[in-house]
């Protein structure tokens, strides 16, 4: 019996979190030539993604690998750097709007901070965690990826980068995050 599309295995945390950046790089696509309100609406999907994966790699993935591969330390440290950089590139867009003369410049300096992200990534980190995770670890967090995705903030929030400090603030930005999105929503609709 053939398995419906929705119900197929989707591989362990590291083909979820690659899956996502390949729709991160989609979504920058169709940011950088869409106008107007299609704009606005591509760049909160963009956004929202961009702040729950980065959210769930650093409570979930980067404390993983922190402690299970070579090195750990420095390459979770120079990840997180990364990060928050992106986070505070990605807060600056959120605050001049989609409509700014200086949006288009601004992100694609952030589709390139992000797509060095996602490379070094994909090319240090996932598989360091590949060879030093049995394939079990890596489905147990590719679940946890998803619910602290479900519970993440939906903004960039610059400076909170580490564990610790997602899971003390992390819920009432998410709150704070997801009231925000709902009111803006209610606005547009009157």
């Amino acid at each position: 019996m053939a398995k419906q599309p929705g119900s197929m295995d989707e591989g362990d945390v590291v083909d979820l979190l690659i899956r996502q950046h390949e729709e991160i790089r989609t979504l920058f696509a169709e940011v950088t030539v869409s106008k107007g309100d299609k704009r606005r609406e591509t760049f909160d999907r963009l956004r929202r993604l961009l702040a729950v994966h980065e959210t769930a790699e650093e409570e979930i993935v980067h404390p993983n690998a922190r402690r299970i591969i070579q090195d750990g330390d420095r390459v979770v440290n120079e990840r997180l750097a990364e990060e928050n950089l992106s986070k505070r590139m990605l807060s600056e867009l959120e605050r001049i709007g989609t409509d700014s003369p200086e949006f288009a410049r601004k992100l694609e300096q952030l589709r390139q901070a992000v797509e060095s992200h996602a490379e070094s990534e994909e090319r240090e980190e996932f598989p360091a965690l590949r060879r030093n995770s049995s394939p079990e670890r890596l489905r147990v967090m590719k679940t946890a990826v998803k619910v602290a995705e479900a519970l993440a903030p939906t903004h960039p929030h610059p400076g909170v980068e580490s564990t610790g400090a997602n899971l003390l603030a992390g819920p009432f930005l998410a709150v704070m995050d997801r009231t925000r999105d709902v009111m803006r929503k209610a606005v547009k609709r009157t």
